[in-house]
Order: C-alpha cells, then sequence, then structure tokens
C-alpha cells in the first residue's frame, strides 16, 4: 500500500487508487504523514483538524479521532504502517516506497549527487516530478494544513521545475524548456525566475520578439499587481536581448553544473513560515508541467486525466497480470493504443503507467518516436537510447516502455527482446502486421462519450463554473465533437478567461470553431495545426484522397456504393472513384472512422478543416 500526498490524499494498492473522502481522520493522516518518522504534538494535531478555537474536548476528541483512522485503514486493507501513540503525540512511519512526498524527495537527493552529469540530473528530476498528482490536499479540508504545508510543498517543486529549466536550458534544448515554462509562468504569473527562463528560451530559439513582448508583459504585471520593478536580474535580461548578445553560454549554462540545494528529509514537526521563501512568488494550484520533446525519459502524469475507464482497466489487467504458466523466455508483453491523432492515445498509455507503476520496479520510461517534424526516429536510435535510459537490468525485475506515436512496425520490432519488459504502444495506424508477429492487444480509441467530455469540462474548469450552466455546457462539448483535443484546448482558453459565461462562449466557438480552437500564445496547439501536420505525414496520393473525401457530400461515405459514386447530368460522376485500398488505408492511419453509416465516416470538425483547407487551396488557384 502507497500513500500519495502530492495531490489529492489517497492509497494506492497497485493500479487501484482510492481517493479519500473528507473527513477529520483524513486531516489527521494528512497531518501525520507531512511528518513522517517524527513525533507529531497532539496540540497540532489538534490544530490541524479542528483549527484555532479547538473544542474542550479536543485531546479526548483526538484520541476518538485516532481510532477511526485505525479502523478507516483496517477498511480499506492497509497493513504494514501503525499509528503509534508515544509522549507529547502521535507518529506513523513511511518511507520512499510507501509514501510519494518521500519518494520525491528522495529522488531529488540523488539528482542532486548527480550533478556532474546533467542528462543523469535532468532524467532523475523529471522523475521526481512525475510523482505529483495535481492540487495538494484538495481533499484534506484543514486551514492549519492549507496554510503552513502546502506552500512548504509547494515551494519545493517549483525549486524542482526551476531546476529543471535550467539544466534544459544549460544543455541547449532550448525548445524542450519552453514546453514547461510557458505552463509555469501562466500558473505562476509572479514567480519571476520562471519568466526569465521562459525570455531567455524565446530569445535563444529565434524568437526575438517574443521574448521582449514576454518581458513588457511580466514587467506590467509586477507594476499592476505588486507595485514593484522586475528584479535587476529581468532587466538585465532585457539589456542582453536589446543588444543582441549571445546568452548560449550565459547564466542558465553556469545553473547546468551548479546544482540546487536538495530539500530536507523531513519538515520540522512544528510548522511556520517559509524560511528564505521568495517574497516575489505568488503561490497558485500545483499542475503537472507535460513534457514533449523527443527521447526518453520519465512518463509524465497527465493533468485532469478523465474518461477511458474501461480501457485503462483493461491496460492495467494486461500489463500487470502474472505470466501464464511454462511462459519462460516468451515476448514482452505489448499493448497497442491507436486512433485518430488528438485522440487521447498518449493521455490513455500515460495514466496507465502511473496507475501500475508499483507493478515495474525497474523503471517506467516514455520514449518518444517521432522528431517535432514528423519523421519517424530510426529504431536504432531509439534502441540505443533505451539501453541507456534503463541501465543494466535488475534480475527479475520488469520495466515499462511506452513507445510514442510509432510510424510502422519496424520502429518497434527491435524493441521486443527482452523477457522483463512491458510495452505500450500509441500509434495513429492499426500496425497489424506487429499485432500478427508479436500478438498483444489492442485499443482502438474513438471521440469521447457525452459523459466524458462533460467529465473532462468539470475536471479542468471546476464544478462550480460548469454546473452552473450544465446546458451550455453539453454544448460546448457538442461543438467540439467530442474530441478530445478539441476539448483540451477549448478549456485552456476558458481557463485564461474566467469571467467568460459558457453561454456566451457557445456563441464564440460556434461562430467559427476551427478558428477559435488554437492557442492565441501557442499558435502549434490548435485543432487545425493538428490536422494540418497529419496530412503532412500522409503519402500525396492519400491526402489528396482525404481532401476530396471532405469536400465531398456525406453520401460518399454512406450506405451507397462508394465505388459509383452519385450519377451527375448525363452520367457524368460527381464524385470520382475513391479505391477500397485507398479508405482502408485512411481508416489504418486514424483519418475515417468506423461507421455506421455505411463502412466509414469522418470526423465533423476533421471535415471542417477539410473543406476549409480545399477553399483556400482553390482561392490561390484563382488568383494565380
Amino acid at each position: 500500500m502507497r500513500f500519495q500526498l502530492l495531490g489529492p490524499l489517497a492509497l494506492a494498492d497497485g493500479p487501484d487508487v482510492v481517493v479519500l473522502q473528507p473527513s477529520k481522520p483524513v486531516i489527521l493522516l494528512a497531518a501525520l504523514l507531512l511528518h513522517a518518522n517524527s513525533t507529531v504534538s497532539a496540540d497540532y494535531l489538534q490544530r490541524a483538524v479542528w483549527g484555532e478555537d479547538q473544542p474542550a474536548t479536543a485531546r479526548a476528541a483526538l484520541q476518538t479521532c485516532v481510532l477511526r483512522l485505525r479502523r478507516l485503514f483496517t477498511k480499506h486493507g492497509v497493513t504494514g504502517t501503525a499509528i503509534e501513540a508515544v509522549p507529547g503525540g502521535y507518529r506513523i512511519t513511511a518511507g520512499p516506497p510507501t509514501l510519494d512526498l518521500l519518494g520525491f524527495r528522495d529522488q531529488v537527493r540523488r539528482a542532486t549527487a548527480l550533478a556532474g552529469d546533467p542528462e543523469a540530473e535532468l532524467y532523475t528530476l523529471k522523475d521526481a516530478l512525475s510523482l505529483w498528482q495535481g492540487s495538494l490536499l484538495a481533499n484534506v479540508r484543514s486551514d492549519v494544513l492549507h496554510r503552513d504545508e502546502v506552500p512548504r510543498l509547494s515551494e519545493e517543486r517549483l525549486r524542482a521545475v526551476e531546476r529543471v529549466c535550467d539544466l534544459l536550458l544549460g544543455l541547449g534544448r532550448c525548445g524542450e524548456a519552453l514546453v514547461d515554462l510557458w505552463t509555469a509562468t501562466r500558473v505562476y504569473p509572479g514567480h519571476e525566475r520562471f519568466h526569465e527562463q521562459l525570455i531567455e528560451a524565446l530569445y535563444r530559439t529565434g524568437r526575438q520578439s517574443q521574448a521582449l513582448a514576454e518581458y513588457r508583459r511580466v514587467k506590467g504585471f509586477l507594476l499592476d499587481e505588486l507595485g514593484v520593478d522586475p528584479s535587476p536580474s529581468l532587466r538585465q535580461l532585457e539589456l542582453s536581448i536589446l543588444r543582441g548578445e549571445d546568452l548560449g553560454a550565459g547564466g542558465a549554462a553556469r545553473a547546468a553544473v551548479e546544482p540546487a540545494p536538495a530539500p530536507a528529509s523531513a519538515p520540522a514537526p512544528a510548522p511556520g513560515p517559509v524560511p528564505g521563501a521568495a517574497s516575489r512568488v505568488i503561490q497558485g494550484a500545483a499542475v503537472p508541467l507535460p513534457a514533449a520533446a523527443p527521447g526518453a525519459g520519465p512518463v509524465p502524469v497527465v493533468p485532469h486525466f478523465t474518461g477511458r475507464e474501461a480501457e485503462a482497466a483493461a491496460m492495467a489487467a494486461r500489463l500487470t497480470a502474472p505470466p501464464p504458466p511454462g511462459a519462460d523466455g516468451q515476448r514482452p508483453l505489448t499493448v497497442l493504443v491507436s486512433g485518430a491523432p488528438g485522440i487521447g492515445k498518449s493521455a490513455l498509455a500515460q495514466h496507465v503507467a502511473h496507475l501500475v507503476r508499483d507493478s515495474f520496479p525497474a523503471g517506467r520510461l516514455l520514449v518518444r518516436m517521432t522528431r517535432a517534424d514528423g519523421h519517424p526516429r530510426t529504431a536504432d536510435e531509439v534502441a540505443a537510447e533505451v539501453a541507456a535510459a534503463l541501465g543494466p537490468a535488475r534480475a527479475g525485475e520488469r520495466a515499462l516502455l511506452v513507445l510514442d506515436d510509432v510510424v510502422d512496425a519496424d520502429q518497434v520490432r527491435p524493441l521486443l527482446t527482452p523477457p522483463d519488459l512491458a510495452v505500450v504502444v500509441t500509434s495513429r495506424m492499426g500496425l497489424g502486421g506487429l499485432i500478427a508477429t508479436h500478438g498483444g492487444w489492442v485499443h482502438r480509441l474513438t471521440a469521447f462519450t457525452e459523459a466524458e467530455s462533460y467529465a473532462l469540462l468539470l475536471a479542468a474548469l471546476g464544478t462550480e463554473r460548469v454546473e452552473a450552466e450544465p446546458r451550455a455546457a453539453r454544448r460546448l462539448t457538442a461543438l467540439c465533437g467530442h474530441f478530445p483535443a478539441a476539448l483540451r484546448i477549448l478549456t485552456a482558453r476558458l481557463l485564461t478567461r474566467p469571467g467568460l459565461r459558457l453561454g456566451d462562449a457557445v456563441d464564440w466557438l460556434g461562430d467559427d470553431p476551427l478558428a477559435r480552437l488554437t492557442l492565441t500564445d501557442s499558435p502549434d496547439h490548435s485543432v487545425s495545426g493538428l490536422f494540418d501536420r497529419a496530412l503532412d505525414r500522409l503519402d500525396p496520393r492519400l491526402s489528396e484522397a482525404l481532401l476530396r473525401i471532405g469536400a465531398g457530400p456525406p453520401e460518399l461515405l454512406g450506405e451507397a456504393d462508394v465505388a459509383d459514386g452519385p450519377e451527375g447530368p448525363e452520367g457524368r460522376k460527381d464524385h470520382p472513384h475513391v479505391p477500397e485500398d485507398v479508405l482502408e488505408q485512411l481508416a489504418d492511419a486514424g483519418l475515417l472512422e468506423d461507421g455506421p453509416p455505411g463502412p466509414y465516416r469522418i470526423h465533423d470538425l476533421l471535415r471542417a478543416h477539410l473543406r476549409r483547407t480545399v477553399r483556400i487551396r482553390n482561392r490561390r488557384t484563382e488568383k494565380v
């Protein structure tokens, strides 16, 4: 059994996670775990549970609360962990394998010891940050803990995130750092170091105007909200950019060899203000920062993961099932997640990887199988990277490999050799040849159900905002076609506009869904861009066929004989024949969905994008 503190307080037993319902015993458990292996005074526990105005019978009530917590342990099968009554208070014993907070601190200390090897330090820190699961102690209703403890823990995480970004910049991986920094600067708008790193990363990737615009934005925020000027280091960075200086060997590069201090093994039992905490940091909700650069690394946590319950449960069961009798030397277990671009394949694979973490003590590794330009990485390159990341095999211990965005089966086959390896493959392609030769299970994803779409809005926007306008919320999910990528972009836009009513957002989105389903500060995150990149990866013959299908009437993929097409005047065919093998290839690439109606159908958002693409191309041709 594992206690999870870095998010809602939960109990995890392998892939099964139980988020505890708010109650006084849960507050008591949180207070004890926050100071695991130390005596926590009865006075502090009483304040944590009942606040500053305690009942006259608080001491007796605390003993009752301890008994209720012990019963809660029995109910959920918690063994090997006891709540001890010791002189002055109570104590709970835990270690890195049984408490994620201690696991995080242990990984951070390991990273500090690897300061001479920036790549290894970076990998270890990312693995540590993957333990964070969302808003801290969201189900623990204690003003004392949220006042005294949550800021401490958030500060530990912020230091680790800062260090990761310093390492990325020092290693010259500025584009990868941008992914984390866009999120960090928006979640923590008053954290100047994140802005400094973002501005440097923008400048070093050739985006000088964006870097200066970001400086002006944070300068305005600091003056308007805090009444202070930017720090000297931020002002110096602006001056360096205006002068056109080379920042490649600047402060970030030095930071890559100067490690940040590791957190203490445990906080003091009597909490108070955070010593030395940056006074210019505005705390916000802790959210995981996504990773998206090519390469092998720890599996990141998916924020606000919802839906896919049946698929997640089935994948977790298959990955953790014991091998069949007489299975010595069998090929690694393979699970394939396929479907359209933006359908949520990567999110599901990463979510399941965290559900089954305890079954893979040798590690869980995410490997991006395509480069930023969409070109596939070679099998030899990936094999060498995986071998280096996993290190020497540990006898009897299993590892999990998530191969993300596989282009063809030849990328995967060389990796399916170690018997103690389980592999989750995500791909837009069906990869039937791989399944035929190596076996495994296939989960082909389609759009969300209405209930799953609504649940995503609840998780991302909050119950209060969504349930105030439930009809408008459902209308928004319908306008997104229940397409996961579209819903993610929509919720990101709505989060940046907290004053926008959902009813008004319906009209705003309905006017031009394709134009509105994009993030203005990150144009690569758009539904149109997603579909454009998918078309670019197709053989030209297939992309032309898809454009023809998208621009044609729905009947082209209906019950009628697709090969014949509707007859126009004088027997002319208005819609040329689309060979069945082309339709099969488009379906295999996730761009056509299974019917009904007919054998295939096309998603409404993709059809709208294809029609717009054809109109733009026709206008350009007319101008020429």
